[in-house]
């Protein structure tokens, strides 16, 4: 089964996170996506990152009824900080059956060269890319192991749903449902 591999920290999960699985599952060579909640990024300062927990049960909510997008908590499992091509290589190691891809925006091809070990990951998977305005024109996105998808592109992040949520703002539509009702039952980015 090919398994194309979403990471983020999900803080919190939006629609633009779920309209990209989606998209990836099944307008391409996808058979399912894996929505994997990443502690912290290494590349990424640690800011107002809530609880791991907390993202990877919003994560949870939000995809309960997909068919083709599950959450992983692989990264949660593994030294910190973690690093993309040690989690590729313990899955690979615990389903070898499975075929796995990373899912990235062309904002982080432009910087995967940044990455730990970036060449094995070139040599030794696909990377499916979403658009990302402003990121059209990545250096990596002519190899030959990168696929330029034409997702839905949409101006949604998490940083503006924090902050919308702080400013006491209505974010509905934004999350889904569930998830909106887990981040007002705990009172989740409220300043």
């Amino acid at each position: 089964m090919k398994i194309g591999l979403l990471f983020g920290s999900f803080n919190p999960i939006h629609i633009g996170h779920l309209i990209i699985a989606n998209y990836m599952a099944n307008h391409t060579t996808l058979d399912k996506v894996w929505l994997v909640v990443s502690p912290q990024n290494p590349l990424k300062k640690y800011g107002d990152l809530i609880n791991t927990y907390d993202r990877l049960e919003m994560a949870r909510l939000a995809t309960d009824h997909a068919t083709n997008i599950t959450v992983s908590d692989v990264e949660l499992k593994l030294p910190q900080p973690s690093y993309t091509i040690d989690t590729l290589t313990h899955l690979k190691e615990k389903y070898p059956e499975h075929d796995f891809a990373l899912i990235m925006g062309s904002d982080n091809l432009g910087t995967l060269h940044k990455w730990k070990n970036y060449k094995l990951i070139l040599r030794d998977y696909r990377i499916y890319v979403y658009p990302r305005p402003g990121y059209e024109n990545a250096e990596l996105a002519d190899h030959p192991s990168v696929t330029i998808t034409m997702t839905p592109q949409m101006e949604l992040s998490a940083t503006f749903i924090r902050k919308s949520i702080a400013e006491k703002k209505n974010v509905q539509y934004f999350v889904p449902d569930p998830v909106l009702k887990f981040i007002e039952s705990k009172s989740l980015y409220k300043i």
